[in-house]
Formats: structure tokens, sequence, C-alpha cells
């Protein structure tokens, strides 16, 4: 960039201070600084986004080496697929040559079945008295009608 050394400032303070006048210099400079500011985070800015857009490329890049390698591993995982069904079409047909009776196929897992249990049939059936033996609560409170039935008697 430009290169301004103490002497250079003040001899464009100088000039300035004739040129345009003292009532005038204050505003002039305030003007001056708010422009050089506003053309600094400008400047930011721009570089800010060329920062962005050169992570976007990396990761970019990056993205296409990961779907490369995850593609491969699919493939692999395909032919090793294939290479074992071959190896128990093989085995199969050897059973069957034999004689032998050909052994089944492995068993699928069984099913998730729901239990059928109906809770709230359950709790209805329960007698009232059960419940209050057992402290089951029969009706919603909310909690600051709890707390003054639970209060102490001498704290009401």
């Amino acid at each position: 960039m430009i290169d301004f050394g103490f002497d250079k400032i003040a001899l464009i303070g100088a000039v300035a201070l004739i040129v345009i006048g003292p009532e005038k210099l204050p505003r002039v400079a305030r003007t001056v600084g708010h422009l050089l500011g506003k053309a600094q985070r400008y400047v930011a800015d721009v570089k800010a986004e060329v920062n962005r857009s050169i992570e976007l490329d990396e990761l970019k890049k990056m993205k296409s080496q990961i779907e490369e390698a995850a593609r491969d591993v699919g493939d692999q995982v395909r032919q090793a697929g294939t290479d074992l069904q071959h190896e128990w079409d093989s085995a199969a047909a050897t059973f069957e040559s034999d004689g032998s009776p050909v052994a089944p196929p492995p068993a699928a897992p069984p099913q998730y079945r729901h239990p059928k249990k109906n809770w709230r049939l359950k709790r209805g059936a329960t007698p009232q008295w059960y419940k209050r033996r057992h402290g089951v609560r029969t009706h919603a409170q909310s909690g600051a009608a709890r707390v003054a039935r639970y209060r102490p008697p001498g704290l009401r």
C-alpha cells in the first residue's frame, strides 16, 4: 500500500488547513474518517467473501472425494455379496449332487407383534377401594392443591 510517514501526513494536514480553513476542517476530517471506515469495511467484506468462496470450493472437493470413497466401498460390498452368493450356490449344488438333503435357507427373524395390552381398560377395571388402599390417584390435582392438602397443620 501507500507508505505515509509522519512528515507526509503533517504536510497534508498543513495544506488542508490552509486550503479548507480552520472552521470547516473538523467537519471535513470527520467525513474523511467515515469514508475511510466504510472503505475498510468494504475491503474486509470482500476479503471475507473471497475466503468463503475458497472454503466452499475446498468443501466441494472434499465432498466429491468422500462420495467417491463411499461409491468404492459400496462397489466392494456388492462384489463381496456376489462372491458370497456364488459360494453359497456352489455349496448348495454340492449338497444336491451328493444326494444328501439340501440345507434349508436361514429362517427369517420373527416379526414384532404388539402385546395388545389395554392399560386404560385394566386401570378402569380395578376397584376404587383397591386404588385408595394402594395410593393410586383417581383424579388429577394441581400442584398447588396437592401442596395445600399435604401441608402440615401448623403451617396452614
